[in-house]
């Protein structure tokens, strides 16, 4: 089955930065729903009318994958309004940030924890790969249609392109 719109691959990749720093190994496929919020388009692109055991090699620019790096996004907060047992690299949903923060922050944004001060907390409102152009190399394990449930709700179920909150200590993108 060739890769269209509305159906699900099972992909592994190694991900890295243009300087050949690995930021992430996908070594055990996982599902993405292409056609819906899985993928960036740009993969999606690519992956058109391939089929189980492609490999491709993608060079994404920060513009195709998450965006230019904006010094707007970095908040500088009062320490003593979040936990006390805050740490880098926690984040924080927009709609779950402490009373008290600044109003202009957006709140549709995934805050991480950047840098930790006495007085005051640095929040990062942009992806963690912002800014960076990258390269990712693809193989494609499967291919099957999509369920109707799967195209309801945009997503195969797992997704390294949506960032979700993370535990302190977790390294994961995926």
């Amino acid at each position: 089955m060739e890769i269209t719109q509305q159906c699900v691959v099972a992909l592994t990749w190694v991900l890295k930065d243009t300087l050949g720093d690995e930021l992430d190994v996908l070594d055990e496929p996982v599902e993405f729903l292409v056609g819906g919020d899985d993928l960036l388009p740009k993969i999606e692109q690519a992956l058109q009318g391939h089929g189980v055991g492609a490999s491709l090699q993608l060079h994404l620019e920060p513009e195709d994958a998450f965006g230019d790096f904006k010094d707007q996004l970095l908040f500088l907060e009062p320490r003593h309004l979040f936990p006390a047992e805050i740490e880098e690299g926690m984040t924080f949903e927009g709609t779950a940030l402490p009373a008290g923060v600044r109003d202009d922050m957006p709140r549709d944004a995934l805050y991480t924890v950047a840098q930790l001060y006495p007085d005051h907390v640095v929040l990062d409102g942009n992806h963690p790969l912002a800014g960076i152009a990258l390269r990712l190399q693809l193989k494609v394990c499967a291919v099957r249609e999509a369920t109707e449930e799967e195209i309801g709700r945009g997503s195969a179920g797992t997704g390294f392109f949506r960032i979700e909150p993370m535990a302190p200590g977790s390294g994961s993108l995926h």
